[in-house]
């Protein structure tokens, strides 16, 4: 078969099987995998006579080559036996690293708790999907939380996984997916992980440097489709993205704030300390429980244009090899 639509195929099959069935709670997932071996390798490495930039630069390091080798080797040795097994796995190791449908699926769950009353619940729900402390959050704070972390995680769970599927099959895309997992267990500034968690966190800035910008073109194609606001959108990314402390999440931000009229960021609570982070769209209203929604639709259809974009992408390859 084709590489080029081979590539294609198993980034298609593992994008139609994340929608249908999105993460499975009740199964094992290899992403809960990924943290289980950080988790027990976090340990093993901290115990080296060695700088902790160091011990834990050979921790990420060496996962993330197991990633990409425990992804190629079930590959590989499935196509030992047909291609079509091959690409069959390839398709399944993708369909683990994208969260298209869970992320939508978080967003209604949100949105529900919110228009019926249920503050508590909705903070233990914003609690699963974002770092900072939601337990004082109101309304309209959880509003704003949950439309950030849904354009942040376009990029994490979508547009990167897929952008790296097609660069280099499913093993490039597990290898992004334990490079996301180890930022988000390791890659934060605080005392503990300052120094072990240094490498990941700039890995991590480094390989969502442009899917990130990629997912500007993608949200502002889905917001002249939804709503008219694809300049707005593309404008808000380009004046504002990068006013967010990393260098990649405020561009999917500030193209959402265009989109949907709403400003984001701001001072958050972590640990029960309050970080100071500037606003983006500081021009715009505050974010509403509606607007929850409005993200998620705009989410859903910036991923299937990112999957087009990327079955494109392959087949121009093709014509150039």
């Amino acid at each position: 078969m084709n590489p080029a639509l081979s590539t294609a195929l198993v980034i298609s099959a593992a994008w139609c099987l994340d929608m249908i069935f999105g993460d499975p709670e009740r199964l094992p997932h290899p992403v809960r995998w990924m943290g289980t071996a950080i988790g027990w390798a976090e340990a093993r490495f901290r115990r080296l006579s060695l700088d902790l930039r160091v011990s834990g630069a050979m921790m990420s390091g060496g996962l993330i080559l197991l990633a990409w080798a425990a992804a190629a080797g079930a590959a590989a040795a499935a196509g030992w036996f047909s291609t079509a097994a091959g690409a069959a796995i390839e398709a399944l190791i993708l369909f683990a690293c994208i969260s298209t449908r869970s992320l939508a699926t978080e967003a209604e769950k949100m949105t529900r708790a919110l228009q019926a009353g249920r503050i508590n619940t909705a903070r233990a729900l914003l609690g699963r999907i974002v770092g900072r402390d939601t337990d004082r959050l109101s309304r309209r704070q959880m509003a704003r939380a949950t439309v950030e972390t849904v354009a942040e995680n376009l990029v994490d769970g979508v547009v990167a996984p897929l952008f790296f599927a097609a660069v280099g099959g499913a093993p490039l895309a597990a290898a992004y997916r334990m490079i996301n997992t180890l930022d988000a267990m390791i890659g934060h500034r605080s005392p503990r992980y300052r120094q072990f968690g240094a490498f990941a966190a700039r890995v991590d800035d480094a390989a969502n440097w442009i899917p990130a910008r990629i997912s500007v073109l993608l949200i502002a194609a889905a917001a002249q489709i939804l709503c008219r606001r694809g300049r707005a959108a593309f404008s808000t990314a380009a004046a504002e993205g990068h006013r967010h402390t990393s260098p990649n999440a405020g561009f999917p931000e500030a193209a959402f704030a265009g989109a949907l009229e709403v400003s984001l960021g701001g001072p958050s609570r972590y640990g029960g300390v309050t970080v100071p982070k500037p606003w983006i769209g500081a021009c715009f209203g505050p974010a509403r429980t509606a607007d929850i929604r409005r993200a998620r639709d705009l989410m859903l259809l910036s991923s299937a244009l990112c999957l087009v974009l990327m079955i494109a992408a392959t087949g121009a390859s093709a014509l150039f090899r």
